[in-house]
């Protein structure tokens, strides 16, 4: 048995510079194909789907091309009773739906769209004795869902709604010997998996909030993620020949912008938006320089 690939080679004709305009208009053209099966296999994640589009196409200067109020009618039409917002119409309330529409209002500085108390009412709802927050009410608990808490209740300049030092007791817990951080207390550390576009941003964004930019080989990282790029369509995947997604194509973009790409708009690396929206909001993150 051969040996299993686990880096990627570069082809010499891999892209090498970045194809802003061909990006954009894969972004601009991706939500109007509503009959494609890929956009209707989509649905369970619609809302973070749009908040993917949206924030690269802000990041490079190009949001003035996404239909803001059929947009603002969805997200509205997908908030729940209990205050929750779901991925689409008709789908159940996540906190991961709800951060991602908090983050896509706030883009467009249209947060009233919802009604923000009973929000705040969700968020709280979840947090449980340990300081863990449920995804939803079905109870799964995961340390991705103590971000989008917290990060949902800063936008909203609600965070007092919530047992922040138990929040920080339960993510503490979750650390691992080796210094990183699991879905749970005694679950195994992540980053950890092959070459990924989405991992130039997770682990990249991570060392950036820690000040340890430096660790990393910038020039390397910058060629790969270019290289992921498709000079046809526009967009980026997971990997140099695999199929673009607009997932991808963010966190590509937003990890150029990390690794200070002038045409793209600085990047937060704690939310995972433009700089200057959060400067908007008056939100502004610490991070170890």
């Amino acid at each position: 048995m051969g040996t299993p690939q686990k880096d990627v080679i570069i082809k010499s004709d891999a892209p090498d510079t970045l194809l802003l305009e061909k990006h954009a208009d894969y972004i601009a053209s991706y939500g109007s194909k509503k009959d494609d099966y890929e956009y209707c296999m989509s649905e369970y994640l619609r809302m973070s789907g749009i908040y993917w589009g949206l924030t690269v196409m802000d990041l490079m200067g190009q949001l003035h091309r996404m239909n803001r109020e059929e947009i603002l009618a969805f997200i509205k039409s997908c908030q729940h009773e209990c205050g929750g917002i779901s991925a689409s119409i008709g789908h159940d309330p996540h906190l991961l739906y709800t951060l991602s529409a908090v983050q896509i209002l706030t883009l467009y500085d249209s947060i009233n769209v919802i009604d923000v108390n009973k929000v705040v009412e969700y968020v709280k709802s979840l947090q449980k004795e340990d300081g863990s927050f449920a995804g939803d009410i079905w109870g799964e608990i995961d340390t991705r869902f103590s971000f989008c808490a917290v990060a949902t209740l800063a936008l909203l300049g609600k965070l007092d709604a919530i047992n922040v030092e138990k929040a920080i007791e339960f993510v503490l817990s979750c650390m691992n010997f080796d210094g990183g951080f699991g879905c749970r207390p005694g679950s195994e550390s992540h980053a950890g998996q092959l070459p990924d576009v989405c991992y130039s941003w997770w682990v990249l964004a991570s060392l950036k909030i820690i000040g340890r930019l430096h660790w990393i080989d910038r020039e390397k990282l910058r060629n790969f993620i270019l290289a992921c790029q498709d000079e046809e369509t526009g967009g980026f995947a997971d990997r140099p020949g695999d199929m673009v997604d607009p997932f991808h194509t963010l966190f590509g973009i937003a990890g150029l912008s990390l690794l200070g790409e002038e045409q793209i708009k600085p990047v937060n690396p704690v939310f995972c938006m433009p700089e200057e929206v959060l400067q908007r909001v008056n939100v502004q993150p610490e991070l170890v320089s």
